[in-house]
């Protein structure tokens, strides 16, 4: 009898673990998510069985969670990618990740920011060399990552923002890397923002702040969970740690700023970064 028959049926939360039967199952959407999307990949990731690997991931594509796209037919040989129904699973994995930091690995204070020897630190500065997975760009990229900003008349700032460590800093970021944007066009590079929040708020903030480059919203949560980027939850949504990347023309991560203090002397920061790499 399968698991998903043992619970209860009225409890979505029950019959969600049916399907996520154990954490070997959030690990692999969580690898997934990121890019490995191959069977040898994840079990050198993973240190699964062969036979325990086979079950979860055919479970996975039975339940609509996984779809196989073959990339080989002789032998046949699949990727395992992500369905919409599984995409539907990145904001819990991004909660979890937040409440593993925040409640496991640290003391339960909320906080916007992140010691520089801390195992979200390790973790962000690790993803140098690695490719962005479904992520294009036309040329080398600075991503800043930012929690919130918002323009003036608009829902700003939930309450309590201002009493968050590291929340603080959006606009006077915003606007610095607009002030050296022309700094950054030199050596060819382009500057993104990228926020949780809705492509609406975003717009409104660059048309207020009169940005020469775009803001993006990952409302949907997939750069974050793809990337495992640090987050925090105000207001009742999950919201980016301040953070940069410095991407190459093939969405391959040069380098990493995180984590981010200074959010005025970062530019200057980068910029040398920028430099260093070109």
């Amino acid at each position: 009898m399968r698991r998903v028959e043992l619970v209860d049926a009225d409890c979505g939360i029950a019959q969600a673990l049916g399907v996520l039967a154990d954490w070997w199952t959030f690990l692999l959407v969580r690898d997934i998510a990121g890019g490995l999307t191959r069977f040898d990949a994840l079990q050198r990731e993973l240190g699964m069985s062969r036979r325990a690997l086979t079950e979860r991931l055919g479970s996975l594509v039975e339940h609509g969670v996984l779809r196989r796209e073959a990339y080989s037919q002789r032998p046949p040989r699949y990727d395992y990618l992500l369905t919409a129904k599984g995409e539907g699973l990145l904001p819990v994995l991004i909660a979890l990740q937040d409440w593993g930091t925040r409640h496991v690995m640290g003391d339960g204070s909320l906080t916007a920011t992140s010691a520089a020897t801390s195992a979200e630190a390790h973790r962000v500065h690790g993803l140098v060399g690695h490719r962005i997975p479904r992520f294009t760009v036309e040329t080398p990229t600075v991503l800043y990552f930012f929690p919130g900003a918002f323009a003036p008349g608009t829902q700003g700032h939930p309450p309590g923002w201002a009493d968050i460590p590291g929340a603080g800093g959006c606009t006077l970021e915003s606007a610095t890397y607009a002030a050296r944007a022309g700094d950054f066009a030199a050596h060819g590079v382009r500057i993104t923002g990228v926020s949780t929040q809705r492509p609406d708020q975003l717009d409104a903030f660059a048309a207020y702040a009169k940005l020469p480059f775009p803001l993006v919203s990952d409302q949907d949560g997939k750069l974050a969970a793809s990337l495992r980027l640090p987050t925090f939850r105000a207001g009742g949504t999950d919201r980016f740690k301040r953070l940069t990347l410095l991407v190459d023309a093939t969405a391959t991560i040069r380098a990493v700023q995180f984590p981010v203090t200074d959010p005025a002397g970062s530019v200057s920061e980068m910029l040398e970064l920028v430099k260093g790499v070109a």
